[in-house]
């Protein structure tokens, strides 16, 4: 691997070790920020879609935005969203107005959609470039910043340190490290030429669509859905369910995310030497199968003790899922950019619009129960494995990467 390659991976690695720090900042300031706005559960609940409705548009955007840009011109416009997002909430904070948190989160939200996919693009091509897996430890630097980022929020929030403050400081922390990850970016990884488009695959939203003519790329986006569900759900509802189906205490609920988050960052972390060994198919089947494993014991376990010590199994299980789809779905020697955007727009999309929606099962039978179809989604993406192909590293080394302009 020669130097400027080295410095692609690492650029990467660093950018979304902060990002997973600036977004379990924010989670874990949600109660001081809501205290600090003076507004009930529900309005929160308002804001908070501020953070739903920009991730989206985030999303939705970034894939025909690298087609037309390139992931480097993506991701600073993402970073940008990012930064100024995080001032904003701290301003709406500080200055006790909602309207301003949600149009901070709404920004936040949006950068971190765009560039997330941007990421995707570029880890994928690293991959077709050394010829070994790089998004596992890619997504597990993001998992790493999660933990990184909780533990802050709790050390500060004890400390009684304003929350407006903290996220500025998270603000600035994320313009150096994106600032860096640019600058070490090449240029036009993914960008095409509209010429070579063709007219029914331009730069916009729906020249992407037509990737999903491909069989086998419509069940990899199925893979995707089910695993980002199963990642999503615990983010969304692991410590509520451990509050009210187990009886502990807050803390207790927050500690067993902890848990949930620390395994997510080991399963991605190693996952590596066993994807290279046993293939992609293989890896993705036992991981979904592990996870199933872990929700039905939190499902029915006698015990909070045991429930959450199956959250390891779960969060084992659920680490590699969206990473190596993602992957998977970059096996193409000339539309590899625009598939990885569409599963990875598949993923995000289930990831942040699925979990909510549980919350209106929960209502009539609870969360443990409502796990149920958490667990249906990663038994049928541990039977739908197959379609990844082996998929070893070695495998890859011989594609092209992604096109991309001199």
């Amino acid at each position: 691997m020669d130097a400027a390659t080295r410095r692609w991976r690492a650029a990467l690695f660093l950018f979304m070790l902060a990002a997973g720090t600036g977004m379990a900042s924010w989670v874990a300031r949600t109660p001081a920020v809501r205290d600090g706005l003076d507004v009930s559960t529900g309005a929160m609940g308002l804001v908070l879609f501020g953070l739903s409705t920009g991730s989206m548009a985030g999303v939705m955007t970034s894939g025909p935005m690298v087609r037309r840009r390139g992931g480097r011109g993506t991701i600073l416009a993402g970073v940008t969203l990012i930064v100024a997002g995080l001032l904003v909430v701290a301003a709406g904070t500080a200055l006790s107005l909602a309207a301003v948190v949600f149009a901070g989160l709404a920004l936040f939200g949006g950068g971190m959609g765009m560039s997330e996919v941007a990421f995707n693009i570029e880890g994928a091509a690293v991959e077709t470039v050394i010829g070994r897996p790089v998004l596992p430890v890619l997504h597990g630097c993001f998992s790493l910043g999660t933990v990184v980022g909780a533990l802050l929020g709790m050390v500060l929030t004890a400390a009684a340190f304003p929350v407006g403050w903290h996220l500025t400081l998270v603000a600035l922390l994320i313009a150096a490290a994106g600032t860096r990850a640019v600058l070490a970016l090449p240029h036009g990884t993914g960008k095409e030429d509209a010429p070579a488009a063709g007219p029914e695959r331009g730069a916009g939203f729906l020249g992407q669509m037509h990737v999903w003519r491909d069989r086998r790329l419509v069940l990899i986006g199925v893979i995707v859905l089910a695993m980002a569900f199963a990642e999503g759900a615990a983010n969304d509802w692991l410590p509520l369910l451990m509050v009210d189906g187990y009886d502990v205490s807050p803390t207790a609920g927050s500690l067993t995310f902890l848990v949930f988050a620390a395994s997510m960052t080991l399963g991605r972390m190693a996952g590596g030497p066993f994807l290279e060994r046993f293939g992609r198919a293989l890896v993705v089947r036992v991981s979904g199968l592990t996870a199933a494993l872990g929700l039905a014991v939190v499902i029915v376990a006698p015990s909070p003790v045991m429930a959450g010590a199956a959250t390891v199994l779960w969060g084992l299980g659920a680490s590699l899922g969206f990473p190596v789809t993602v992957s998977a779905a970059g096996d193409h020697p000339t539309d590899a950019a625009a598939r990885v955007a569409a599963v990875s727009t598949a993923g995000y999309g289930a990831f942040l619009v699925g979990p909510p929606a549980l919350g209106f099962l929960a209502d009539h039978i609870g969360l443990r129960l409502t796990m149920t179809v958490v667990l249906a989604l990663v038994a049928v993406a541990a039977l739908l494995a197959g379609a990844l192909g082996p998929g070893r590293a070695s495998d890859a080394a011989g594609t092209e990467a992604a096109p991309a302009a001199p």
